[in-house]
């Protein structure tokens, strides 16, 4: 099949979308399928290059110097009579195309695709949606995002932000409703979209999968601790992802601090970099365990698969999630998990059997789940071994499956 592949956000970048785009597009060019992906350029040029078997078209694009581009490291906040000043701009800002539709009929015309997979819908993805339409090109759509992935950063009062979460929960149902087959990660996250409410197409939960070849239990090298600065003999607690507002890894650093008094040789391991990470080193200066809280910043494979290996418990307060695939990561390497009782991370963090599901925001609860784990070699082990079950259970190869089953579905009809 020739299949594109539209995303506004691509490899390079770190969020859970650009890196399922980006397995997606390799794994489908593996099995032998011809493989197109859109996405806004990182030079803000139109310019097509082939990674592997991927061909990728870079449409033009501006920057959106709000928010960072994820790829670059975050910069200091700059300082005026000695206060810092908030981040308002960052010079390596999020790339937008903002008027793709020409370059994009230009691109389909000569890739002529049987089927086209939405992964947001931008100007990119509602571009190609248009062409698709006008064309009698078969649409997939999935459905990453919930809206309070756009609300919870704004910090809009309650009052505001429920009315706005409908709204946009009415939209992404009209949306979707365009496609010709729609799937979202989760059961969950398919219940928390439609809210009893009925599609007028198909919808299906395929999990965004993880390629286990790579995520696997075992010892981390000793060049990993030392290039690092990881200590190989304490517990670590875990967390991987963006460090941004919405992950609240400001709420897991606060029940370490409680960790702490229990077991005070634990270390804390955040990787990743975002707008909040330099609040969070403030944060954890002032509670008086910046000692014990290591800041690693971004850090790609293959050492990130090493690194996961390092942990003893994987830990997330975040609320926003589909699914969570550093959590599936997580759970592939053997780790027990502890996250909240939000979004869709039910279906990977199970409570009692590979680890405990907490409420929101409630961080005595979240030390004491990392405390029991910490402290009881037998849990540790039980839960481990249950990860690694449930993370087969979302087995890219599988992934590629469906979604390959969902293209000839499609283009059949």
């Amino acid at each position: 099949m020739k299949i594109v592949i539209a995303t506004a956000v691509y490899y390079p970048m770190t969020n859970g979308v650009a890196v399922f785009s980006h397995t997606l597009a390799q794994g489908l060019a593996e099995r032998g399928h011809e493989v197109l992906v859109l996405c806004p350029s990182q030079t803000g040029k139109n310019y097509v290059r082939n990674d592997g078997k991927v061909k990728i078209n870079y449409l033009k694009s501006i920057d959106v110097k709000v928010y960072p581009d994820q790829i670059n490291d975050v910069p200091p906040k700059k300082k005026f009579l000695g206060l810092e000043l908030p981040h308002l701009f960052y010079k390596k800002g999020f790339k937008v195309s903002v008027f793709p539709a020409i370059e994009i009929k230009r691109a389909l015309d000569k890739f002529r695709p049987d089927v086209v997979h939405i992964q947001i819908s931008d100007p990119i993805g509602l571009s190609v949606v248009s062409y698709a339409r006008k064309n009698q090109i078969p649409i997939v759509t999935t459905e990453h995002n919930q809206p309070e992935v756009i609300t919870e950063p704004l910090k809009m009062p309650k009052v505001v932000k429920k009315p706005v979460n409908a709204l946009l929960s009415s939209y992404f149902r009209n949306r979707q409703s365009k496609s010709d087959f729609v799937t979202m990660p989760t059961e969950q996250a398919i219940r928390n979209l439609l809210k009893e409410r009925e599609l007028k197409v198909p919808i299906a939960a395929v999990s965004n999968g993880v390629d286990l070849s790579n995520f696997k239990p075992g010892k981390t090298p000793a060049e990993i601790y030392k290039k690092y600065g990881v200590p190989k003999d304490k517990p670590i607690v875990l967390y991987v992802g963006r460090v941004d507002p919405e992950k609240k890894v400001g709420t897991v650093v606060s029940a370490f601090k409680e960790v702490l008094e229990k077991i005070p040789e634990a270390r804390m391991v955040i990787v990743g970099d975002g707008v909040d990470r330099l609040r969070l080193e403030k944060e954890a200066k002032e509670l008086g365990i910046s000692d014990s809280v290591i800041f690693l910043g971004r850090v790609l494979p293959p050492d990130l698969y090493e690194l996961y290996k390092a942990g003893s418990v994987f830990a997330t307060a975040s609320e926003i999630e589909t699914q969570g695939i550093v959590l599936i990561e997580a759970a592939a390497t053997g780790l027990p998990l502890v996250a909240v009782n939000k979004g869709a991370v039910s279906e990977v963090c199970r409570t009692g059997e590979n680890g405990f599901l907490c409420e929101p925001g409630n961080t005595a609860e979240i030390s004491d789940a990392l405390i029991k784990i910490l402290t009881d070699e037998k849990l540790r082990e039980k839960f481990s071994e249950n990860s690694i079950k449930i993370a087969k259970e979302h087995d890219f190869e599988t992934t590629l499956d469906k979604f390959i089953n969902i293209y000839r579905k499609v283009i059949s009809s």
